[in-house]
């Protein structure tokens, strides 16, 4: 669990979370599906306790950390995804609702059909069906992971086939995987913990820009460098686009790590902003990206037919925010409780109980799964940048967000917290109207916020 300081003296995680023969057996158990829902945090992983798993009743929605977010080394980032192994979904709620029967996610196995939110279920509660059907051709959204999955094809294959999407293939010219290096042959070392993590990002890029090409660039480790020279390689291959579902604590060599890898004008590049509650993260705390925080989202009979609030389900699962301790403030940010770059700048569902269909097949049973985590807002974010078109030259994109705060362009979250922090700046951990930590300016509603 983070230590919570005030606003301009951020809490500082160890920088990178750390792994004991006690994590990895956690991990062990999580890829058999019998882990716990708690998941690698910023004080040693031995401290971990079962959390959500331990609390659940049959129909409460349960889940486990995505095996990534144990690292294999030290120094090694950590994905930001949960996975879900029992009880009733949002989305199967309303579709038990609509047609009066009844499902429920079975622990440890794969479902032979969706149990999470899928493209028209994404694109209607952001405001993007219209775009995601006629914007996109033409735009690469890459994805950057860390290992190789050797299924990354032909599952993203059966997700689009199943959800209508227009075919996504190596042969057709849509899907491209390489290595750090930009090598199609010389591949990582498979891994199916981040193969999980990569089906989550390559589906959400694909449910919100189905017209867009999708580059999946993985790195040989999950360590800083190799993560950050995958980001150099996809932006060298030509994409503006660009999506990272990782992170770890800060440290004082962020402000170089910015430099070397982020700093990429005219380029969209999305960081989750963490799935351990309050306190930063890096990179999601580099001044050059747009931090993506996590909601909790559900149908309604509101106006918009949705509604969101910040995605917290206990002191240590939720999403991140807060305040960088090393990261200076960009020139669009303008809240006053923290000195430095404030964490996020906008979200998207991000919450387990509420979470998004996935087909995933390596190292698990073949089939659906539902996850969460800001793995999840990250790529969703990523390909609403795609399908809003091209980013100006010199542009980061993250600025486009803050022109248009408090318009309707992006839905105002309004409730909800992910912990607790100063009292004389507490949009920093809870939701207001306006800017605040947990949600930034809020979630897309179309693509006029993602616009320069």
């Amino acid at each position: 669990m983070r230590t919570t300081t005030s606003p301009n003296t951020p809490a500082i995680s160890g920088r990178w979370r750390r792994v004991s023969a006690s994590a990895l057996g956690t991990a062990v158990l999580v890829l058999a599906g019998i882990g716990t829902a708690a998941h690698a945090s910023a004080v040693p992983t031995a401290t971990i306790k079962a959390t959500s798993v331990a609390k659940a009743t049959p129909a409460k929605v349960t889940w486990a950390a995505t095996p990534c977010a144990v690292p294999k080394h030290k120094g090694d980032l950590a994905c930001n995804s949960f996975r879900v192994t029992g009880g009733t979904t949002a989305f199967q709620k309303e579709r038990a609702a609509e047609t009066g029967k009844a499902a429920t996610v079975t622990p440890k196995a794969s479902s032979a059909s969706p149990t999470g939110y899928g493209p028209s279920d994404l694109q209607n509660a952001y405001g993007l069906t219209d775009a995601a059907s006629s914007n996109g051709s033409g735009e690469t959204i890459a994805i950057v992971d860390a290992y190789d999955d050797p299924n990354a094809a032909a599952d993203l294959a059966k997700y689009r086939t199943h959800y209508g999407l227009p075919a996504c293939t190596v042969a057709n010219g849509c899907f491209k995987k390489v290595s750090q290096t930009g090598s199609t042959t010389s591949l990582p070392t498979a891994d199916s913990g981040w193969a999980q993590e990569e089906s989550l990002d390559l589906d959400m890029a694909s449910a919100v820009c189905p017209n867009c090409k999708i580059l999946l660039v993985e790195a040989s480790s999950s360590s800083m460098a190799n993560l950050g020279k995958g980001v150099n390689e996809a932006v060298s291959l030509g994409a503006k686009f660009v999506s990272n579902s990782y992170g770890g604590g800060e440290s004082s060599s962020d402000t170089s790590y910015d430099t070397s890898y982020f700093k990429h004008p005219g380029v969209a590049i999305t960081v989750s902003a963490g799935d351990e509650g309050y306190g930063a993260e890096y990179p999601a705390a580099s001044k050059y990206v747009t931090s993506v925080g996590g909601t909790a989202l559900s149908s309604s009979s509101n106006s918009r037919g949705w509604t969101e609030k910040v995605w917290n389900t206990s002191s240590t699962e939720g999403t991140g925010s807060g305040c960088s301790a090393y990261d200076a403030k960009p020139t669009w940010q303008t809240d006053t409780g923290c000195a430095k770059r404030t964490i996020s700048d906008v979200s998207a569902v991000a919450d387990p109980a509420t979470g998004v269909s996935v087909y995933d097949s390596y190292g698990v049973t073949a089939g659906w799964y539902t996850f969460g985590g800001t793995s999840a807002s990250a790529p969703i974010i990523a390909a609403v940048y795609a399908l809003a078109g091209t980013p100006g030259s010199s542009d980061y994109p993250a600025s486009y967000l803050y022109s248009a705060a408090g318009t309707s362009a992006l839905n105002d979250v309004t409730s909800g917290s992910n912990g607790t922090c100063s009292s004389s700046a507490a949009y920093l951990c809870t939701a207001k109207s306006g800017y605040d930590g947990p949600t930034g300016l809020g979630t897309p509603e179309g693509t006029d916020a993602f616009t320069g």
